[in-house]
């Protein structure tokens, strides 16, 4: 009953519509986190530990991934006969495990993630050959539509840190092109996958150039540049935003509800609202239905977020569905992938056929929708 009444609940303020809008904000893509079966056993015999479904199966997203995404987004039809559409929110760059060995691990290094699957395709042929090409066709064809989530996946302060001192857990990880299973206790409230969390202002000194160097080298690696963006785990300066769009950015995705980190333990408790905001000049896009097909809640997911999407449309809100790369990812064990593309057909199925006039939408595309309704009012 709580749920049910919070789907409403959150749907209430904000922008609103008439149409049928679904959208999928799907975080993780492009970021190298597990390598292979293989890393993971070497990452277990060095007592680095499984914490989190990440931490087990997340990995740069193989041909074979691909190919079954873009079959089940292809498997349904909007009301413009337009296929689903993933956001995916991307990483344009990885860590440069070779040179970072080559130059005696003294210091941080990153490629383009063109590089990345190219080396791949050498290291690991059948599961990455032909896998960036396949990328830019799903672009083409309209699969997939990223947006940006920040340069690469990782805390460059707790990076730096660990590889001056030369920690076990970063070692067996580079050794092995992974960066998972990382103990980060000492560094909280900094995660170590959290690009742009901080414990104080002199954390922040190299936000501003990793946003920069991130949106240029998203241009050179997607073809375009970036209109939307959201931070890996979400977390941001608050004193950051206003300048985002400086940066050629329009629109900011966020969660409903938020803890935003101020610095020095304090926080600042947000509930986000659909639309423009005047403050930092962009459109502001809330996720308001959760998608987890292979985290293990003892739920339904499909039903589960179902009611969700039901709940945004009574309200006149678009579904703005979110979830993450590792619901989709099979090179280290197909039945994960397996999962959840079924829980995804099956979502879509039941989508379009209580909703024919549903339209599939990227989240640029929404966010431009917004604008273009407030210029005309």
């Amino acid at each position: 009953m709580k749920q049910k009444l919070f789907n409403h609940i959150k749907n209430i303020p904000g922008w609103k519509s008439k149409r049928k809008i679904v959208l999928f904000s799907v975080d993780d893509y492009g970021n190298v986190r597990l390598d292979s079966q293989k890393a993971r056993k070497e990452l277990d015999k060095a007592g680095l530990k499984v914490s989190t479904r990440f931490d087990a199966y997340d990995t740069l997203e193989t041909k074979e991934d691909l190919e079954q995404l873009f079959e089940i987004l292809n498997s349904v039809k909007d009301a413009h006969e337009k296929p689903a559409v993933f956001t995916p929110y991307a990483l344009p760059c990885n860590i440069d495990f070779e040179r970072i060995k080559s130059e005696e691990q003294r210091e941080y290094f990153y490629e383009l993630l063109p590089q990345t699957f190219s080396k791949l395709e050498d290291l690991q042929t059948k599961a990455y050959l032909g896998t960036w090409p396949l990328w830019l066709e799903g672009i083409n064809k309209g699969f997939l539509k990223p947006q940006f989530h920040g340069r690469e996946h990782l805390n460059l302060v707790v990076f730096k840190e660990k590889l001056k001192t030369k920690d076990k857990d970063l070692m067996v990880n580079l050794e092995n092109r992974s960066y998972t299973s990382i103990e980060a206790k000492n560094y909280e409230p900094i995660g170590y996958t959290a690009a742009f969390s901080f414990r104080n202002q002199d954390d922040q000194k190299d936000f501003p150039d990793l946003m920069e160097t991130g949106l240029d080298a998203f241009e050179k690696v997607f073809g375009y540049p970036a209109t939307v963006f959201t931070p890996p785990a979400g977390q941001f300066p608050v004193t950051l935003e206003g300048s985002l769009s400086e940066l050629g950015l329009q629109h900011l995705d966020k969660p409903f509800y938020t803890a935003r980190h101020l610095g020095n333990d304090q926080y600042k408790k947000e509930i986000n609202v659909l639309g423009f905001d005047h403050k930092s000049n962009l459109t502001w896009l809330v996720r308001n239905v959760v998608f987890e097909p292979t985290d293990d809640r003892g739920l339904d997911w499909v039903t589960y977020t179902f009611q969700q999407v039901e709940a945004a449309f009574f309200w006149g809100k678009p579904a703005n569905i979110s979830s993450h790369r590792v619901n989709f990812c099979g090179h280290i064990d197909p039945k994960n992938r397996a999962k959840g593309l079924g829980a995804l057909k099956e979502l879509l199925k039941r989508i379009v056929q209580k909703w024919p006039e549903v339209e599939f939408m990227s989240a640029d595309a929404l966010g431009d929708l917004i604008l273009e309704e407030r210029r005309r009012d």
